[in-house]
């Protein structure tokens, strides 16, 4: 599940940049979406698999914070970037004349900073005092599974939501794979 959702959505990252039709906001805030999903998985889901394979489950208190700090980090980003991505397709469908205006290069770029400034500076560490004050911890085989469930399938499955029903990465993604190899000239001298 974690090789798909990292192969998935680096191939809706690879689709966007390498189209050039696909160069506007709603694919911007989509490969952002891929590459947040990537790093938001790949913040537990690696130690996951080695506690798994070693049969241990011990983490050292500065790995366990930083953890704790890029998993709020990622998971905040995740929640503002569907809200910028709600607020894309707001425009699109209740200004469509006014779209590109609204919408330009720059009015993007500043969502998506602002979007990882307020993350980091309120959910993180609003996040990391809750986490540090909690007294009880809970074990339980339905938190865990819950947890694989929000870290895991969620990820694994945004690019197949956002993605593969959308007719123009559909475009983008057969001309990508037919895309014939180039052929390389090499001269000696």
């Amino acid at each position: 599940m974690y090789l798909i959702t990292v192969f998935g959505n680096l191939l809706i990252i690879l689709t966007v940049s390498s189209d050039s039709h696909l160069h506007t906001p709603m694919y911007f805030f989509l490969s952002n979406l891929s590459f947040v999903d990537i790093c938001f998985t790949s913040t537990t889901i690696p130690k996951m698999l080695w506690n798994i394979q070693t049969q241990s489950q011990v983490i050292t208190y500065e790995v366990c914070m930083t953890q704790m700090f890029f998993f709020m980090l990622f998971a905040g980003l995740d929640i503002f970037l569907l809200t910028v991505m709600a607020y894309d397709r707001f425009v699109a469908i209740c200004h469509p004349l006014h779209y590109m205006v609204i919408m330009n290069s720059k009015i993007c770029g500043i969502l998506v900073l602002v979007s990882w400034i307020i993350i980091v500076s309120l959910f993180s560490c609003t996040g990391l005092g809750v986490y540090l004050s909690s007294a009880a911890t809970h074990s339980s085989h339905s938190t865990a599974t819950m947890s694989v469930m929000y870290i895991v399938v969620t990820p694994m499955l945004n690019p197949f939501i956002y993605s593969l029903r959308n007719k123009d990465i559909k475009r983008a993604l057969n001309s990508f794979f037919r895309t014939p190899p180039r052929k390389v000239l090499l001269v000696f001298h």
